[in-house]
């Protein structure tokens, strides 16, 4: 199989993660994998059922979000996917979803606080608000890389909208997006019992640098 064969391959069967993990809606969301080695990358087509989401119907496309090969309409989000890899070059894989707790903070245009473990070994931090943007052009891609260009953060809950999240590879963004909304729910439910206690700025610091590099199989 060549590089491309496997990228196609990875982000179909991504796409079931979103399914799931209850990320997304009928055929809200996509996962994009930039191809290794190359100025392309390939993207969800637009409007298909996940149940019909293979590598043959995955859309290659350039950095500028221009169809390349593909049968199919590429995502409605293309154009932001391609913002961010343009402005990110170690980003191998972004995600959208409009994951139910997390994009209610999206609404309230409010992030959400590190007042967990999980957060901090993930995001180390909050997870942050992007601006408002409009679906369709760049907008989005710009709000996506002005809001995590300085953030620890893989996750970013555009205003109004949903999450993006980002990830050396297209895995990687999907946990990003998994875990996005992990933390969402349980904080939420834990603002409904009081104020949650905040974690202390040097301990988030160790958590995630532990997480980062010790946590798992090397």
């Amino acid at each position: 199989m060549t590089a491309l064969d496997d990228v196609r391959e990875e982000v179909a069967l991504l796409h079931s993660e979103l399914v799931r993990y209850n990320l997304v809606a009928w055929t809200a969301g996509n996962v994009s994998g930039r191809v290794p080695g190359e100025d392309l990358f390939v993207i969800k087509p637009s409007g298909v059922d996940y149940d019909r989401i293979t590598p043959s119907a995955m859309i290659l496309c350039d950095l500028d979000g221009g169809v390349v090969e593909g049968d199919l309409s590429p995502s409605s989000d293309t154009a932001a996917h391609a913002y961010v890899y343009r402005a990110l070059p170690e980003v191998g894989g972004v995600v959208h979803t409009h994951s139910p707790y997390a994009s209610a903070w999206a609404a309230r245009g409010e992030p959400v606080p590190c007042v967990l473990t999980a957060m901090a070994d993930e995001f180390g931090g909050d997870i942050p608000v992007g601006p408002f943007a409009m679906i369709g052009n760049d907008d989005i891609g710009r709000g996506i890389v002005e809001t995590l260009r300085d953030s620890r953060s893989r996750a970013v809950l555009m205003r109004n909208h949903g999450v993006f999240t980002i990830g050396r590879t297209a895995r990687e963004a999907v946990k990003a997006a998994v875990m996005c909304e992990d933390v969402a729910r349980t904080v939420h439910l834990a603002c409904q019992l009081g104020k949650p206690l905040p974690i202390d700025p040097a301990d988030v610091d160790r958590l995630h640098e532990r997480y980062q590099n010790v946590y798992g199989q090397r």
